[in-house]
């Protein structure tokens, strides 16, 4: 066994493929998710840090699942609060958004449904569907059309799973119409807001005012709000059914009340900080205007540059790094061969010069 799994490694790394996990490296941050800068914003730390002091038992392990001894007064209070925020009646936490998946789409649809996936949604909506009884169809990446002709042909219930924000391409979902197919084949839409929260306010479907038209969304944490964990919103009869059906929720140790009070006081934050997210657009405009060649959204944070060769993206990324620029490549076979990008992730923090610079190295580099 151990010989088919170093097989199976050498193969990744004669490819040049082989993850390997390495310490953070100091350097101008253009791949991180902390698109608001919040994950080491010093006026945050101290409202934490204040907290804490004030109660210490925040920093004490949950004990159990919450249905056991894990769950406490500020889950709930948390859970409330953010129901309230984005006009859910109910909300849900989990320790991230890959367990939030994995609950609603192993537990959901039973097997006589069907989970219609957009080709790009997140890996955990792919791991979950492998868990649960349902049939799993794709649809091409953004296509309305093809995702009608699908529903076109389904007998039974169907589920749809799509993000508003992608993060491989940084392109937006076409969320109206895919409510209107929804509407129109009685279909269950699911949204993943995992990149567009804290970037587009509260994310796209509060943005559009969605909330009755989307059974749930999905809200992670440790993006824009620098923090970690994750909150399905539903309706309360939804988040009851994941209570009492959904296995990753009932049987993993809740986590410390310290996450939850984090991702209460990240939200007051973001009140209290509209700057950030106006600074962020500031440098989405500023990329932009440097004419690199993208699919990703001209409102995205994630700009993908497309390098369509393995060994030309590598060079690319080492010298972005010989200047002090932290970029994230994404190889073949993570994207379909030909697909290859260098993903680059705009900041708040991010100054004109560093944007300029980098984009610079870019094109003389293509």
């Amino acid at each position: 066994m151990l010989k088919k799994f170093q097989e199976a490694l050498d193969k990744r790394k004669e490819a040049s493929i082989l993850r390997t996990l390495k310490p953070k490296s100091a350097g101008i941050d253009f791949y991180s998710n902390d698109y608001l800068g919040l994950a080491g914003n010093e006026e945050l730390q101290a409202q934490l840090l204040q907290k804490v002091k004030g109660n210490p038992k925040l920093l004490s392990g949950s004990s159990g699942s919450r249905l056991i001894s894990g769950n406490s007064n500020i889950t709930d209070e948390t859970e409330e609060y953010i129901s309230e925020q984005h006009q859910y009646p109910a909300a849900l936490l989990f320790s991230s958004g890959y367990n939030a998946n994995l609950a609603l789409f192993s537990t959901l649809p039973d097997r006589h449904d069907t989970i219609i996936v957009d080709e790009q949604i997140h890996r955990s909506v792919h791991d979950a569907c492998r868990m649960s009884y349902a049939r799993k169809l794709k649809f091409r990446h953004n296509d309305a059309e093809d995702l009608e002709s699908i529903l076109k042909k389904q007998t039974g219930s169907c589920f749809i799973a799509v993000e508003s924000l992608y993060s491989m391409d940084g392109d937006l979902a076409p969320l109206q119409e895919i409510v209107a197919l929804a509407k129109k084949y009685n279909a269950t839409l699911i949204v993943d807001e995992a990149h567009a929260f804290g970037v587009f306010g509260y994310g796209l479907i509060e943005k559009y005012q969605l909330q009755n038209d989307v059974f749930a969304t999905v809200m992670t944490y440790g993006k824009a709000l620098g923090a970690h964990g994750a909150a399905i919103l539903c309706d309360e009869t939804v988040k009851s059914y994941l209570v009492n059906f959904a296995s990753p929720f009932i049987y993993t140790t809740a986590a410390q009340d310290f996450l939850w009070m984090a991702i209460k006081t990240g939200y007051e934050f973001l009140k209290q900080k509209p700057e950030l997210s106006e600074k962020l657009h500031q440098n989405i405009k500023i990329f932009r205007n440097q004419t690199i060649e993208t699919p990703s959204s001209e409102l995205s944070p994630i700009q993908a540059v497309l390098v369509p060769d393995n060994h030309q993206l590598r060079s690319l990324q080492k010298a972005l790094f010989d200047h002090n620029f932290l970029t994230y490549a994404v190889y073949s076979p993570t994207v379909k061969v030909g697909t290859e990008r260098l993903r680059i992730c705009l900041h708040s923090f991010n100054t004109e010069k560093e944007i300029i610079e980098l984009t610079g190295l870019i094109k003389a580099f293509l």
